[in-house]
C-alpha cells in the first residue's frame, strides 16, 4: 500500500472507532513523525494541554467500542510465523491453526507480535519492514488499533536482526566503556534501525545488576555488576531509544543478576535481603523510572524471598502492584517474561495468565498454547474472577503506549527508504567504537602488549569459535599474516603451530564462571609452551578465574566483529587501552576474595 494509500486508511479506520461519538473529519499527519506528535485523531487539545499530549477519554471511548475479545486480544503478544503478513507457514498451522501471520492477528485481535529469527521474521531489514507494514495494516482493518510490534534486540549476544543492520557489541562492552554518552547511542541506533524496519518495541535494556558471576542467563547482557553503573547507562540507553521512536523495555524486574539458574529453563530464588534487594537491584529500575520515564518494564521469572517466597516476579501481587507500581511509582506497561518459559511451568497454562494479571501484569507475552491461554482470560472476565475493568486498566496503559509512540498517527515503517536508516556508516561506527573502548586489557606481566606491527610477522589464531575469523581478518589488515587453527585441532597440534609463530591469540567463551575444560587445557598447555600467548576471553571476563597464572590476558565481552577488531586494535597499540571491568574477577581459591577488581584496566 502506497503512503497516500495508508493516510486514507487511517482516516477510514479511525473514523469508525469514534463515528457514534463525534461527525467530524480526522486529520492525518504526515508520516515520520516523532513521539507523541499530534493529537488523537478526531479530538482537539483540552484546556491546559499541549497538542500530543495524552488524553484518557480518548482511550475510553476506544475501549468502549471494543469487545470482550478484542480487549483481551490487545493484552496479548505472541510470535507469529513467516517473512511476510500473507505468506503461509507451517509454524501458524501447527500453533494456531491458521495459515498465515496475518490470520494469527485477526483470530485473536492481537495488541502486539513477537519477532524471532527462528520464525522468520527477521531474514533482512527490508523484509521485516514489508512483514511489518502488512501487519499493522490487517490490525487496523480488524480494531482499528495498531499493533506493537517487538523484539530482543539487546545487541551482542541477543540480536535478532543482524547485518545488514547495525550489530552491536552489547551491554556489557558498553560497561567496560563507562561513557553514559555512548550508551544513549547505542539506543540511538538501535531506535532508528527498528523504527525504519517496522518495529516500535523493544525488549532492551537489560538493566539486570549482575552480581553474581555463576549466572548462566545474565552475563553480559547486563552492562555490569554496579548499581550505578547499570543506571546510569541503562538510563542513557533508555532515553536514547526512546528519543528515537522505539519503546524501552527495561528487565528483567525485580532484577535477574543474582541467580545460578536460567528462568528459561527452571523456577530460581534469590535469597538476599531487602536492603540488598533496594540497594543493588531495584537501583537502576528506580534510576530509569525517574530520569528516563521508560514505556515498558518485562518481569523475571524468579522467586524474591524477601518479598514473595512463594510465586515469582511475574505472577507475584506483592512484586508487581505491591513493590513496582505503589512502591516505585511506577505507572506504565507491564510486560511479562515469555509464558512459555520453564520458570512458570509449575504452573497449568490456563492459570498462568489469569494470575499474572491478577498480580499487575498488562501484557502476556508469548503463550505456549494460545488458544488456552486466550480462552482462559476470556472465561475469567465472564466467570467473575477477573472484572473486565481489570482488563480495560491493562488495555488503557496499551493504548496510551501506543499514542505516545505515535502509532496512530504512523505505525508504519520507513518503506522503500529502510536501507537509508539501517547499517549507515555512523551508526557502524557507533558500534566500531563501543568495541575498541570496550576491550580490557586485564594482565600483561611480560609486557607482550603492545604487539609491534613491524617486528611481530605471523600471528596464530585458536581456541574457540566464532570471533577467529573477525580477529584474523583485522590482523591482516594491519599488515600481519594471521593464521586460523580450527578449534577441533588437536591441543599439540595447536602448540606445535603456536611455537612456530611470533605471538598467539587464543579465545575462550564461558557461558557462567568458567570456560569449558577443553579451552582451559588448551590455555594451560599454551601458557606452559614456548608460544608467545594472548588469551582473550570473547564473552564472560571471568576466564582468567580458571588460569590465573597466565601472563597476558584481554577481555573483549563479546565474539561480534566490532569486539574482534577493537580487540586487535588494542592488542596491537593502534589505539590506547581504556576499557575497564564492569565486573569484578573473583578468586575462585579464595572466598569473597577477587583476581581483580571491578574498574580494574590497564593502559600502555
Amino acid at each position: 500500500m502506497s503512503p497516500n494509500g495508508r493516510q486514507h486508511c487511517r482516516i477510514a479506520l479511525v473514523t469508525v472507532l469514534v463515528l457514534s461519538l463525534v461527525l467530524i473529519a480526522i486529520p492525518v499527519s504526515a508520516q515520520g513523525q516523532g513521539r507523541g506528535d499530534g493529537p488523537p485523531p478526531g479530538w482537539g487539545t483540552p484546556p491546559g494541554h499541549d497538542p500530543g499530549d495524552f488524553r484518557p477519554g480518548w482511550a475510553d471511548r476506544i475501549i468502549d467500542q471494543m469487545t470482550l475479545e478484542e480487549k483481551v486480544g490487545q493484552l496479548f503478544w505472541t510470535r507469529a510465523y513467516g517473512s511476510h503478513a500473507h505468506e503461509e507457514h507451517s509454524g501458524n498451522q501447527s500453533d494456531y491453526g491458521v495459515d498465515t501471520a496475518a490470520e494469527v492477528v485477526e483470530k485473536y485481535h492481537l495488541g502486539g507480535v513477537l519477532y524471532f529469527a527462528w520464525a522468520d521474521n527477521t531474514d533482512h531489514p527490508e523484509q521485516m519492514a514489508e512483514l511489518s507494514d502488512g501487519l499493522q495494516d490487517t490490525a487496523i482493518d480488524d480494531t482499528g488499533v495498531p499493533l506493537n510490534l517487538s523484539i530482543d534486540q539487546e545487541g551482542g549476544i541477543v540480536q535478532r536482526l543482524t547485518e545488514p543492520a547495525t550489530v552491536l557489541p552489547g551491554n556489557m562492552p558498553l560497561g567496560a566503556t563507562g561513557d553514559a554518552d555512548l550508551a544513549t547511542a547505542q539506543g540511538e541506533v538501535l531506535g532508528q534501525e527498528l523504527r525504519a524496519s517496522g518495529a516500535n518495541t523493544n525488549f532492551a535494556p537489560v538493566v539486570d545488576v549482575n552480581t553474581n558471576p555463576f549466572n548462566p542467563v545474565i552475563g553480559v547482557r547486563s552492562i555490569g555488576a554496579s548499581p550505578d553503573l547499570v543506571g546510569d547507562l541503562g538510563t542513557a540507553y533508555t532515553q536514547g531509544m526512546q528519543d528515537a521512536g522505539v519503546s524501552a523495555t527495561l528487565k528483567h524486574f525485580p532484577g535477574h543478576g543474582d541467580t545460578d539458574t536460567d528462568s528459561h529453563v527452571d523456577l530460581p530464588a534469590v535469597t538476599y535481603d531487602e536492603d540488598e534487594l533496594w540497594e543493588t537491584h531495584l537501583a537502576p529500575f528506580q534510576q530509569a523510572i525517574d530520569e528516563a520515564d521508560p514505556d515498558a518494564i518485562m518481569t523475571a521469572h524468579i522467586i524474591v524471598q524477601a518479598i514473595d517466597p512463594d510465586l515469582p516476579g511475574t505472577l507475584s501481587p506483592a512484586i508487581l502492584d505491591g513493590l513496582l507500581r505503589d512502591e516505585m511509582g511506577y505507572d506504565g506497561v507491564i510486560v511479562t517474561d515469555s509464558l512459555g518459559m520453564g520458570g512458570v511451568d509449575e504452573w497449568d497454562d490456563d492459570e498462568i495468565p489469569v494470575m499474572a494479571l491478577e498480580a499487575g501484569a498488562d501484557v502476556l507475552l508469548n503463550p505456549p498454547d494460545m488458544d488456552t491461554s486466550y480462552e482462559a482470560v476470556v472465561d475469567a472476565v465472564e466467570e467473575g474472577e477477573l472484572s473486565e475493568e481489570r482488563i480495560e486498566e491493562s488495555v488503557f496503559r496499551i493504548l496510551r503506549m501506543k499514542f505516545e509512540q505515535g502509532l496512530f498517527d504512523d505505525p508504519y515503517s520507513a518503506g522503500d527508504d529502510v536501507m537509508d536508516h539501517v547499517g549507515t556508516d555512523e551508526n557502524l561506527a557507533v558500534a566500531d567504537e563501543i568495541g575498541e573502548k570496550a576491550a580490557t586489557v586485564v594482565r600483561n606481566d611480560d609486557d607482550l602488549l603492545p604487539l609491534d606491527a613491524d617486528e611481530v610477522e605471523d600471528v596464530l589464531v585458536t581456541g574457540a569459535g566464532g570471533p577467529a575469523d573477525a580477529l584474523a581478518e583485522r590482523i591482516e589488515a594491519l599488515g600481519v599474516d594471521a593464521t586460523v587453527m580450527p578449534a577441533t585441532s588437536s591441543d599439540d597440534e595447536v602448540i606445535a603451530a603456536a611455537e612456530e609463530h611470533d605471538a598467539t591469540v587464543a579465545s575462550t567463551q564461558s557461558f557462567g564462571i568458567a570456560p569449558p575444560a577443553g579451552q582451559q587445557a588448551l590455555i594451560e598447555d599454551l601458557h606452559e609452551s614456548d608460544a608467545d600467548l594472548v588469551s582473550v576471553a570473547v564473552r564472560n571476563p571471568y576466564d582468567i578465574a580458571s588460569f590465573p597464572q597466565i601472563d597476558t590476558y584481554v577481555a573483549t565481552y563479546g565474539w561480534q566483529d566490532p569486539s574482534a577488531h577493537g580487540a586487535v586494535d588494542v592488542l596491537f597499540g593502534e589505539v590506547e587501552p581504556t576499557g575497564t571491568l564492569p565486573a569484578a574477577i573473583p578468586d575462585l581459591d579464595a572466598e569473597d576474595e577477587d583476581l581483580y577488581p571491578l574498574g580494574h584496566g590497564l593502559g600502555y
